[in-house]
């Protein structure tokens, strides 16, 4: 305990000086009060808020303000013109998207469309094939010419039928 009231008295000896600054200081205030009554009386200084806005304040705050206003329709202007951006490329995605499918549906079309022109021609075809064999009547011939005789008036028939189709060689 001994050393705690060594410690606080060390402290209140601190601290002695300071009251003692601060009573020095009305001193000097009374020092001031004397050589202040040959000066002028000193005007009571306004607040910026009390103060009127000169020209020049005012200007910088409109400036300030407008800068402001400038700066904020520069960036929603910047975002407007990439949402633009992206709606005119998903448009044009789209456009083409679209005119692919067109395409592709009247390629579907032209297909079946020859598909089913295709299978009425190999109808027509072997309609005419089976009628030409059907002439021959191969099963009644035992005489070789006879044979060879219709033989060969088949295959001109076939040679007939196949320039008829279209095709350059025989199958």
């Amino acid at each position: 305990m001994a050393e705690q009231t060594a410690k606080q008295k060390a402290a209140t000896a601190k601290t002695a000086p300071k009251k003692a600054a601060r009573k020095t200081a009305p001193k000097k205030a009374a020092t001031q009060r004397k050589t202040a009554t040959s000066r002028k009386p000193a005007t009571k200084r306004k607040t910026a808020a009390q103060r009127k806005p000169t020209a020049r304040t005012s200007a910088r705050r409109t400036s300030t303000q407008d800068i402001a206003t400038r700066a904020q329709e520069a960036g929603r202007a910047a975002f407007l013109v990439s949402l633009g951006f992206y709606g005119k490329a998903f448009d044009e995605a789209q456009e083409r998207f679209e005119s692919l499918q067109d395409r592709l549906e009247k390629r579907r079309k032209n297909a079946d469309k020859l598909y089913r022109e295709l299978v009425k021609r190999g109808e027509k075809v072997e309609k005419d094939a089976r009628s030409a064999l059907d002439d021959l009547d191969l099963d009644n011939l035992t005489d070789r010419k006879k044979l060879e005789a219709r033989l060969e008036k088949a295959r001109a028939r076939l040679e007939e039928l196949r320039d008829s189709v279209g095709f350059k060689s025989a199958a």
